[in-house]
């Protein structure tokens, strides 16, 4: 599908849509405790049907409304099929980890995208804990039933939902498990999500002041009520909006969230954005820009946003920290180079960073590069500039599907295109 995006005046209120992370977070911990769990204001995306899909085939029962979904959980079993975890990398990772507790084997299919992100270190860190673990081409076969636990040793700058994986498995482990990392992690924010969402659940995990070393106990996952807060990531577009095309007050956020991407609000504060922070909601102005010098280490989904602000700003923005966004549903830091060159603007990029030279972005033929974030980032542009179309714009359904029609609701002019 393609979509045309023209210059338009934004004005309005809209809620964030809840967090991606913390839904399939708390669906997994909820699948792993035995009783009934209620997950209030989860959201509703290609991913975290993803995850509901494959934990109904290992026997949590999920029902879902529009409310919230209520999950009985604790009776696992063996799946009587491949469980296709479509393009969710959290999906993917999470329950090559949790399928040490299936009993049986486990076949996992990732989608044709996800198959070529890094899935290694994570078999390997499971064959450590004494898990039968494989790669069969793409699939990943796990022999469950036995788990043993243990140490299992990991380099730092690996995906952090590795980490977070064996966190969540632990409490299934005979013996626990002792997480020891080489190097600082990346992205602890999201280790930080995954702690906090497990002690909702019952389960504690004792962490040391760097994030380097984690144990967990083998313990039982409890049943709760679990709310899912607002997603920044997300969010970060719809601010990003309103400090380019107009004026944009945001709700559904919690200002003192762990999730890393809160930190946009730092971001495009220090490049000039007039924004207003309340409890739950924020306002943004439409702004003149200038360029930052920032590390995304912690942040590195922020990339495509911060990045089309940065082509408006006035002088250079250079953005650090980034060589994981290499490894996205597209190399964003290619193809944000890329696409932001169609629209007249200078980048130059190395392996681990970007620079971007602010001017005046013109209107421009866009390819999303089938990644949801790349889609988001550039129909926002396109509201400040008018003129651009953007291929693949269906791809937004892995994480924000009303995306396009939030856009519209504030008064973007958004066209669509449907061969």
């Amino acid at each position: 599908m393609k979509v045309s995006v023209s210059k338009s005046q934004v004005h309005g209120i809209i809620d964030a849509p809840s967090s991606k992370s913390y839904t399939i977070r708390s669906v997994m911990c909820a699948a792993l405790a035995k009783g009934e769990s209620y997950i209030r204001r989860p959201l509703t995306s290609d991913d975290t049907l993803a995850a509901t899909d494959v934990l109904r085939k290992i026997g949590a029962e999920i029902h879902q409304s529009a409310f919230g979904w209520r999950v009985t959980g604790g009776a696992i079993k063996t799946p009587e099929s491949e469980l296709f975890c479509r393009e969710s990398a959290a999906t993917f990772r999470f329950m090559v980890a949790l399928s040490a507790g299936v009993p049986g084997t486990v076949r996992l299919v990732p989608g044709q995208t996800l198959a070529r992100r890094p899935i290694l270190p994570l078999i390997d860190a499971m064959a450590q804990l004494g898990v039968k673990c494989r790669l069969d081409g793409s699939v990943v076969v796990v022999e469950g039933g036995s788990f043993p636990g243990g140490t299992a040793v990991l380099e730092g700058d690996v995906s952090s939902q590795f980490v977070s994986a064996i966190m969540m498995t632990g409490p299934l482990a005979q013996q626990g498990i002792h997480i020891e990392l080489k190097s600082q992690p990346t992205s602890k924010p999201y280790l930080d999500m995954t702690i906090e969402c497990l002690r909702k659940f019952g389960i504690r995990v004792t962490a040391s002041p760097g994030m380097t070393d984690f144990k967990v106990d083998k313990q039982d996952y409890r049943p709760t009520e679990y709310t899912v807060e607002g997603d920044w990531s997300q969010a970060s577009y719809l601010l990003a909006l309103g400090a380019i095309s107009g004026d944009v007050v945001v709700s559904n956020l919690n200002a003192e969230s762990l999730q890393g991407d809160r930190v946009v609000l730092n971001l495009i504060q220090k490049m000039g954005a007039r924004l207003s922070v309340r409890r739950s909601s924020v306002m943004v102005q439409r702004s003149l820009l200038h360029g930052i010098n920032a590390d995304l280490s912690d942040c590195i989904d922020l990339l495509p946003t911060l990045g089309v602000l940065a082509s408006l700003a006035d002088g250079e923005s250079h953005f650090s920290g980034i060589k994981g966004a290499r490894l996205k549903e597209s190399n964003r830091v290619e193809a944000l180079s890329q696409e932001l060159q169609k629209m007249g603007i200078r980048v130059r990029e190395d392996e681990n960073s970007i620079t971007i030279f602010g001017g005046h972005p013109h209107g421009a033929n866009i390819d999303s590069h089938s990644d949801h974030r790349m889609a988001m980032a550039f129909g926002v542009l396109g509201t400040a500039i008018g003129d651009t179309s953007i291929t693949g714009a269906e791809s937004v359904e892995k994480t924000y599907p009303d995306f396009w029609k939030a856009l519209g609701s504030l008064g973007a002019k958004v066209a669509f295109h449907v061969k």
